[in-house]
Formats: C-alpha cells, structure tokens, sequence
C-alpha cells in the first residue's frame, strides 16, 4: 500500500498518541486497560469453551453461556479499542515487528470462528439446554486454542 508509511505516521501524530508518548501515567492506565480487556475476555471465553467442550457439567449452559459471552464481548471491545490505542504509539515499528503481524492474524481468525460460532443454530439451541454437537464442540476448543495463542502472540510482542 502506497500510503500506509504516511498513514501510520499520522496515527502516530495522533493527539492520543502523543499524549501516551508524553505520560507515563496515562500509558500505564491505557495498557492497564488493555490487560483487563484481555482477561475479561479470555476468563469468560475459556470457562464458556470449556462448559461447551464438556467440563464444568454441573452447571447449565444456559446459565452461565449468555453471561460469559456478554462479559467476554465486553473484555473483547475493551482490548479492541486500547490495543488499536496503544498500536498507535509506535506504528511504524508494530507494522514490522512479526509478533504484532501474526497476533492480528490469529486475532482475525478467532473472531471469524466467533461468528462462525454464533451462526451456527446448533450453538443456540445448546445454549437452550440441547444436547452438544460435535461443531460445536469443535469451535469452542478452537476458540480456547486461538484466544490463548491471541495473548501469547501478545506478550511475544515485546520480545520480538
């Protein structure tokens, strides 16, 4: 892309940025977020993948799955809009450090596996007490192996 050097030094030029830059205090409490973010999610999804994959039998699925995924989509927002916020400190580094490129790439496959999930009716109707299919169980340990590699890749970043 053309333009991609110009645009990622306008999101570095962004106020926001340059305020992250300028604050250690607002950096810390940014990426401070952005853990919460993570953990909200990855604590909701993976006790909800694991009820899908069979464990956790005593407690029903349409119980606990609905607020799981409510808590998991908001830690999923929440790390969303910091990370793109922290992405803008250091740009044009991020777009070539291999461990950002690929936990945007495992990212990316985790949320289509999402929705994958969500549009599968076999997924509604075991979140209404149904017996469990084989996709869906598929999907749910999918989603536990992606949403784990997500933060791995996460942390990686800053040793790449």
């Amino acid at each position: 892309m053309e333009d991609a050097p110009g645009l990622l030094a306008a999101l570095g030029d962004w106020p926001g940025a340059r305020w992250l830059r300028a604050s250690w205090i607002a950096y810390l409490l940014v990426n401070s977020a952005h853990i919460l973010g993570m953990a909200l999610l990855l604590g909701s999804i993976l006790v909800l993948d694991l009820r899908l994959l069979g464990g956790l039998r005593r407690v029903p699925l349409a119980v606990v799955g609905p607020l799981q995924a409510r808590v998991a989509a908001l830690g999923a927002g929440l790390a969303v809009l910091t990370g793109l916020w922290l992405f803008t400190v250091r740009p044009a580094e991020y777009a070539e450090n291999t461990a950002f490129l690929i936990k945007l790439a495992l990212l990316a496959i985790a949320l289509i596996n999402v929705v994958v999930q969500h549009a599968n009716p076999a997924y509604a109707a075991a979140l209404r007490g149904e017996p469990l299919t084989s996709g869906v169980r598929a999907s749910a340990a999918a989603s536990a192996v992606l949403w784990l590699a997500v933060l791995v890749a996460g942390r990686w970043i800053g040793f790449a």
